[in-house]
């Protein structure tokens, strides 16, 4: 279909699904505004509740514990003290004086009959036998892991790594961890060992968790050489663990040991694990910023953030709760991982898959295990939609209620293919945040229509705003996104941050006391938004500023486009050239007609401005091994960064492909 017919068809904002009145009715957080109703707060909307949170930030934060009988001791202190930011000169804290641990809030499904014989967990791989945990098997194996640690000394603040793919020990190993208070990071077995090093000598982990390989697209790749260039990178292990993956009889190097051998003293009766009673802070994991372009950024979040940020998203914006099944592709190495185990908080049953998400494998695995929630990148969305996918007439997916995407802005044509293709009545969501507060900062909601294009709400509790250029709030223009109030799962610290100086520079340069997240959003006067790319990547033609999310929008509707990549070189005081990479179909040319047409569309969809200076075809689009487009490092590399300087390698999917981006 050509390019200006394909967008006619879409128009942004177009209505595409309602929730019923049964919906509304069913849905967990229609429940909640009941329950505050109840103790005398009037909130009758969706608007009304999200400006109460974001007003009455304590009440707000504080009734989640009550209302979801969180595990834990509340106390009687505030719920913050300090303040306003984490990193104000008296930063702030909260919940002082409250004690929580989130594998408890987790394992402690496993002693309630009504859940214990449950699945909790739905485990599919490449190569690998199908396994399923109900929530008694999970809790045995957590204590059987914990056992194991204690065994090697691990205790509160310890740190554990896992370099693992998406499989159930590394549930397991973490949850293990976070009961005893030690410290869980991860990094997925497709990094490199130099991408894992810069993770893990930063936080100097006591034991490794490691696999003897994985399984991509049909193909095993060996990882021992890896762990063995770990072991030897990190001079603070004082253990390590593998698991034989690929091969049962796998040996570990040195002094090492299997996952068996490290779990056999455990005793035949340990199903209780352990769940220490923590500070609210405490460390529960460190994640990563992606890395390619500096020194990744160790990111610390607490127990108690995440306990209450997760119970809140997942049961009010992705309207998640027992007996309902939840699956999101992702690898460890991405905080999608572990907000998919926060499925667990609510009582879903989680589905895990490691593999390669070719074609419509994962909606085969959805209809497979009966998912009611999917969640994958936008990308996905998108490859599907182009290459004829009817994943709802070819699957029985009548259970799925729910869809959500991430990673990328999804384009109104993919909202379109998600009612034409998937279902009609699915309440799709599409989410921006981040790892940075491992959660959506906008979203999805039971409560509100779908339209194309547009993500539905801002999340409760999180104040985002757009900045314009003055530095103020600007309604139905792109500005900043910003969050002008805290919440509680941004970040405690960043590792070896002591001073917190890194993270001021990373959130409170531009705007003291006001976070900038470093997306270009546009807020809707009812409250809706569209993001439009990172601000750090930004399309600036002649005073003319755009997010690129609009120019892939127009390029990707191609059908000969599978993949594509601009870059505008300008910087202050200079216009620049403005570079369209495109990676073709399978038999499609970049002749001197596409080239023609692609101009064309440009032209008329975005304006002249934007029309590139150069088309060129790339055998590949540099991603981050999350899927991310690396739009910045490629224009560093255009204004002269060496390609070593300008990326690390191997925080990318396809490094290879960067030798085709030079100036």
């Amino acid at each position: 279909m050509p390019a200006d017919d394909q967008l006619a068809s879409v128009v942004e904002g177009t209505t595409l699904w309602t929730p019923s009145a049964q919906v509304t009715a069913d849905a967990r957080v229609t429940s909640y505004m009941e329950w505050l109703r109840d103790r005398d707060v009037r909130v009758e909307s969706y608007a009304d509740l999200w400006s109460w949170t974001v007003t009455e930030v304590d009440a707000f934060w504080d009734s989640l514990w009550s209302f979801f009988g969180v595990r834990g001791a509340r106390g009687d202190g505030p719920v913050r003290a300090g303040g306003p930011m984490p990193t104000s000169p008296d930063p702030l804290h909260w919940f002082p004086g409250a004690t929580i641990n989130y594998a408890g809030n987790v394992l402690w499904r496993a002693q309630d009959p009504a859940f214990r014989d449950r699945t909790a967990v739905i485990f599919r791989a490449e190569g690998a036998t199908d396994r399923t945990l109900t929530w008694a098997e999970l809790a045995h194996e957590v204590a059987a892991v914990q056992a194991g640690l204690r065994g090697l000394g691990v205790g509160r603040g310890d740190r554990v790594a896992g370099y693992l793919p998406n499989i159930p020990e590394a549930l397991i190993v973490f949850l293990a961890a976070a009961g005893l208070g030690a410290i869980w990071s991860s990094c997925s077995p497709d990094f490199g060992a130099p991408s894992v090093v810069d993770r893990f000598t930063q936080i100097e982990p006591k034991v490794l968790v490691a696999v003897d390989g994985y399984r991509y697209n049909g193909k095993e790749h060996d990882r021992t050489q890896v762990v063995r260039a770990l072991q030897d990178a990190l001079p603070s292990l004082k253990s390590t663990v593998l698991i034989p993956y690929l091969d049962p009889d796998a040996r570990p190097a040195g002094d090492a040991m299997t996952y068996a051998e490290f779990t056999r003293h455990t005793g035949a009766g340990a199903e209780v694990p352990e769940a220490e009673a923590l500070p609210f802070e405490h460390p529960l994991w460190v994640l990563y910023s992606s890395g390619t372009t500096g020194l990744p950024k160790p990111i610390v979040h607490g127990h108690g953030g995440v306990v209450l940020e997760h119970l809140k998203s997942l049961s009010f914006h992705q309207d998640l709760g027992p007996g309902e099944v939840f699956f999101w592709y992702t690898t460890t190495g991405w905080m999608m991982w572990n907000y998919l185990m926060g499925g667990l908080l609510v009582g879903a049953t989680v589905v895990m898959y490691d593999g390669a998400p070719n074609g419509d494998t994962l909606w085969r695995l959805a209809a497979e295990t009966g998912v009611t929630y999917f969640g994958v990148g936008a990308p996905y969305i998108v490859a599907s939609m182009k290459a004829g996918l009817q994943p709802g007439k070819d699957h029985d997916l009548s259970r799925l209620s729910g869809l959500g995407s991430t990673g990328s802005p999804l384009p109104p044509e993919g909202f379109a293919w998600v009612y034409d293709a998937v279902g009609e009545d699915i309440a799709l969501g599409s989410f921006a945040g981040g790892t940075d507060v491992c959660t959506g900062f906008v979203g999805g909601s039971p409560l509100l229509p779908v339209r194309a294009g547009v993500i539905q709400c801002r999340g409760l509790g999180a104040k985002v705003q757009a900045y314009g250029d003055t530095g103020e709030p600007v309604t139905d223009e792109v500005g900043e996104l910003v969050i002008t109030e805290p919440m509680p799962s941004m970040p405690i610290c960043f590792w070896n941050d002591p001073g917190g100086e890194r993270y001021r520079e990373s959130y409170f340069d531009m705007y003291p006391e006001v976070w900038r997240h470093g997306d270009w959003i546009k807020i809707l006067p009812d409250g809706g938004s569209v993001i439009y790319g990172r601000s750090d990547s930004t399309l600036n033609r002649g005073g003319v500023r755009m997010g690129t999310s609009d120019f892939y929008r127009v390029v990707e509707a191609f059908d000969e486009i599978a993949d594509s990549l601009v870059v505008d070189t300008g910087q202050l005081g200079a216009e620049g050239r403005l570079i369209l990479y495109v990676t073709l179909d399978s038999g499609a040319t970049l002749s001197d007609e596409l080239a023609r047409r692609l101009r064309g569309a440009l032209r008329t969809a975005l304006s002249p401005r934007h029309v590139p200076d150069e088309i060129h075809e790339v055998p590949g689009i540099p991603r981050t091994l999350s899927g991310k487009k690396l739009e910045v490092p490629v224009r560093k590399i255009l204004l002269g960064t060496p390609i070593e300087r300008a990326a690390n390698p191997d925080a990318m999917a396809n490094p290879e492909v960067l030798r085709h981006f030079t100036a």
